[in-house]
């Protein structure tokens, strides 16, 4: 019964706010639906969980809190510098992105979260960076409590991360690149390691931008 209604009261919202504004991309995550009555008129809103709060070191030892960030579209992912699997594919297609997106920069924010911050403090970082050959001019790099960004990822970004002694580099990860909106709702999660699937991120991205922010690319 609680599912029916949740279903129903996805309709009513989607039906309400299509008229209000176009929605360039769906909203992942578990909703909430909350039902309340004024001077006897029901109303119904559906909510979606946003990316919390969050506070790291980026690689120049500087203290990055998620306020600072606001206003931007974020691409985020979850990485290691010593991953010897998915990580070198993964971000070889997010340099490839940042790279891609340079005509819209001042609008998006790449995000990458290690995953084991007690190896990769802030100077792992840069060096990781500079080996890479990666710009930092819209993308930080941040580390930090290892269980809390764990935490992140799976509950609210949607992206698996955990310790995992038996798996290459001692960590469990999955490739995902995400896509956040400028109020900190999940609008995509793509395959972080295939070319197929970061060209459809950068295209909704320009989607989500055109069409929910009224920002055009030159793309």
């Amino acid at each position: 019964m609680k599912l029916v209604i949740g279903f129903i009261g996805m309709l009513l919202f989607v039906g309400c706010t299509s008229k209000q504004q176009e929605r360039a991309l769906p909203i992942y995550g578990n909703y909430d639906v909350i039902t309340s009555e004024t001077n006897g008129v029901q109303t119904t809103d559906t909510v979606y969980p946003k990316i919390p709060h969050f506070s790291y070191l980026n690689q120049d030892s500087v203290r990055i809190d998620s306020k600072q960030l606001k206003g931007k579209v974020w691409i985020a992912n979850f990485f290691f510098t010593s991953c010897p699997s998915i990580c070198p594919p993964m971000m070889a297609q997010m340099k490839r992105l940042n790279i891609l997106t340079q005509d819209i920069a001042n609008e998006v924010q790449f995000l990458s979260f290690s995953i084991d911050p007690s190896t990769d403090q802030p100077c792992v970082l840069r060096n990781y960076i500079k080996n890479n050959g990666l710009s930092t001019k819209n993308w930080q790099f941040f580390t930090g409590n290892e269980a809390q960004t764990h935490s992140l990822g799976v509950n609210h970004f949607m992206v698996h991360a955990k310790k995992d002694p038996m798996a290459a580099g001692g960590f469990a990860h999955s490739d995902g690149m995400v896509l956040v909106d400028k109020s900190g709702y999940v609008r995509g999660i793509y395959l972080g390691t295939q070319t197929k699937e970061v060209n459809q991120l950068n295209n909704d991205l320009r989607k989500l931008l055109a069409i929910e922010y009224g920002i055009n690319s030159k793309k």
